[in-house]
């Protein structure tokens, strides 16, 4: 396999044996030259793989990445904290000081910080990361799931947090397992895979609620919930603090409808309890809250999109949640409801309700008074940004705490009073970032069908002064709004001058489930129709020029370049893929595949086939297009996207393109989809900005 360079200066690509392999489905002929590249242990995938390591080797020391590096490195060098949970007087909560390389957790108790598990400490490789933890109702034992390598395969432990010894684990096929602790600590339910003996090649399914005892074998334990339902739920389990109410929540792969139970403990035993259906085989995304109260019958507070797409607050009690559901919050068209948490604490003269709103993707928390569902007031925050999910104290109170970033601000901790309604800083920072040299600005535009989008862009000057280098970057899928968060890439390319734009596509959630629902299945294309109005509008409004506009996105966004780039290749000057859904026709026999289906459709069903070809990028890729430059970025431990659809695509692009720009491959064979360390984190973002930035022309 030959690299380096042909004589008209195009960059000579690694061999890539193309097949004649042409599939009938449903009466549409499906060509797929490259399968032999869905086999990741090949050697003839190995070899390939080997020789594009080599050419990428070869062309990244002509892109400053030194440069890049360091800026982005100043960028993360911010102390990072999440929200406390707090049980019986202590406090949990992750720390990742400026510099560590992975969140440490913390326990707070008498005024004192000690640390419980630091992954750096039981890996130096930094190849371990902490995925999941859950503290006992009473504050003494903590159930912790680490993953190795990138696989976010986490297996589970338990330990006592007063001596840090491990008591129980580990249990494996766990994945970041909700986990509920039953009073006392002597059991909890969680959610687990079952073996993979009757089940070949789905070992990422057929999960199932189970009962652990601690320090017993977890092939002991009891299954409680799922037997017989299909192989792709999901399943999230919860307990109240007082231990009396157990709820079960199940999604079918990435839907959002969920459906609901809930069984009273006290009325039988633990590895038998009675669970109730709340809501089952309906339209709607709901979580429900049981007030922490012993009565026989408590109030529930149900947030759901059943019945309002935006959002809104209902409530029952365990005898009429099944049936009857009373609003007492209602939808407020054209905000998202988000979130919702409930304070009661005893000084407290009435439980208020806490609700996050994201209009237009900027946040709003909204306070109520919860016996009529009446607004009383707003949380103050800090600007027009995002804020995370709301926490409140397991045992009741009037405080809660919170995230919040905006395009400027790293992730900060707020701490509300529900007592004086003020808000305040809840740790100290020690690390500030200087937004000198950035500013935002809000902007609609117009897709091909005349849907207003909107789009956050991030430039020196806050205006368009003059076409720069500029790099557009969306989502556009599950739901998942796309709001202002701080972005060491975003800075560190306005810094250098150029302009960094998000687009809030449908598929997305940051107008409502409709808007996702705008976006999904049959209805994909308008993702990729809003992502080129947003190309449209930022060169048209003078911010960038077509030479000068890349495009980057990762997982389903990794999907939305890929189709971008084949779509409309004449908009674009380069482009990142990372780890991409790129095979629309096989997605579904590899990674996490089948639970996507709610998403995006099946080639097993004639007239989604259709739809999936019509945009599946490797499926309209065209010999003699000359595409813009493309990087794509794969790690061979993903296990949510398998890394097939990078090799796949590159070979295709890279037969099919004429040049001048090249198809690279960014290889990593140790790490995954998620979380991994800062320094590898560090190493991936430079490299894809020193890319951009060569073949943007952005000079630093």
């Amino acid at each position: 396999m030959g690299n380096g360079r042909t004589g008209d200066g195009t960059p000579r690509y690694p061999d890539a044996e193309r097949l004649a392999l042409v599939e009938e489905r449903h009466g549409l002929a499906v060509r797929d030259p490259y399968r032999w590249l869905e086999d990741g242990a090949d050697p003839r995938t190995d070899a390939w793989l080997r020789a594009q390591e080599e050419l990428y080797a070869a062309s990244r020391p002509a892109w400053r990445v030194d440069h890049w590096r360091t800026a982005l490195a100043s960028l993360h060098a911010v102390d990072l904290y999440s929200p406390p949970l707090t049980r019986a007087g202590r406090s949990f909560f992750s720390r990742q000081l400026a510099g560590e390389e992975h969140p440490t957790l913390m326990v707070a108790s008498h005024g004192q910080d000690r640390p419980l598990v630091k992954p750096e400490d039981l890996d130096p490789t930094g190849l371990t990361v902490l995925d999941a933890w859950r503290p006992s109702a009473e504050g003494d034992l903590l159930a912790y799931q680490l993953s190795s390598d990138g696989t976010e395969e986490s297996r589970l432990w338990v330990m006592d947090i007063a001596t840090r010894r491990v008591l129980d684990g580990p249990i494996d096929r766990v994945r970041r397992s909700s986990v509920a602790w039953l009073p006392g600590g002597t059991h909890f339910y969680y959610v687990r895979r079952l073996p993979p003996g009757p089940h070949p090649g789905e070992e990422r399914y057929h999960r199932r609620v189970f009962l652990h005892r601690v320090g017993s074998h977890p092939d002991e334990d009891i299954m409680i919930f799922g037997e017989g339902r299909d192989r792709a739920q999901f399943y999230t389990v919860s307990v109240t603090a007082d231990g009396r109410w157990l709820s079960v929540a199940a999604t079918q792969g990435t839907d959002r409808n969920t459906d609901v139970w809930l069984a009273d403990l006290t009325a039988g035993p633990w590895h038998a309890p009675a669970l109730r259906p709340v809501q089952e085989g309906v339209r709607g995304h709901t979580r429900l809250r049981v007030a922490p109260d012993a009565v026989a019958d408590p109030p529930i507070w149900l947030r759901t999109t059943r019945g309002a797409p935006y959002g809104r607050v209902m409530t029952a009690t365990p005898a009429t949640a099944g049936g009857e559901w009373r609003e007492l919050i209602a939808e407020r068209p054209g905000s998202v409801l988000t979130d919702f948490a409930v304070l009661t604490g005893a000084r407290l003269p009435r439980p208020l309700g806490l609700l996050s709103w994201v209009r237009h993707a900027v946040s709003e928390i909204t306070v109520h008074d919860l016996t009529d569902g009446t607004q009383i007031g707003t949380v103050p925050l800090p600007g027009a940004g995002s804020t995370g999910g709301l926490a409140v104290s397991r045992d009741g109170g009037h405080e809660a705490w919170f995230s919040y970033s905006d395009h400027l601000t790293p992730w900060t901790v707020l701490h509300y009073d529900g007592l004086t309604g003020t808000t305040r800083s809840w740790h100290p920072q020690r690390s500030v970032v200087a937004a000198a040299g950035a500013r935002t600005r809000h902007v609609a535009f117009r897709s091909a069908d005349g849907t207003t989008v909107r789009m956050f862009v991030v430039s020196p000057e806050g205006r368009p002064d003059r076409p720069r280098p500029a790099v557009l970057t969306g989502y556009g899928g599950f739901g998942a709004p796309v709001v202002p968060t701080y972005s060491p890439e975003a800075l560190a390319w306005v810094r250098a001058g150029g302009v960094w734009a998000v687009a809030c596509l449908r598929g997305g959630g940051e107008e409502g489930e409709e808007w996702h629902h705008a976006g999904r299945g049959a209805n994909k294309q308008n993702v990729f129709d809003d992502f080129a109005a947003a190309a449209d509008h930022l060169v048209e409004a003078g911010w960038t020029s077509r030479d000068r506009l890349g495009i980057a996105g990762g997982s389903n966004g990794g999907l939305l370049v890929g189709a971008a780039v084949t779509q409309h290749p004449e908009k674009y000057a380069a482009a990142v893929c990372m780890s991409p859904l790129l095979d629309m026709v096989r997605y579904e026999l590899h990674g996490l595949g089948p639970s996507w289906r709610p998403e995006y459709g099946s080639a097993d069903d004639p007239g989604e086939l259709r739809t999936l070809l019509s945009y599946s990028p490797y499926h309209r890729v065209r010999a003699g297009t000359e595409y813009p430059a493309v990087l794509f970025t794969a790690a061979e431990a993903d296990t949510r996207v398998d890394p097939l659809h990078a090799r796949k695509m590159c070979a295709a692009l890279q037969h099919a393109s004429p040049g001048p720009g090249p198809v690279l491959l960014r290889h990593e064979r140790d790490v995954g989809h998620g979380d991994r360390a800062l320094s590898r984190t560090v190493a991936l973002q430079a490299d894809c900005l020193a890319f951009l930035a060569a073949h943007l022309g952005l000079r630093v």
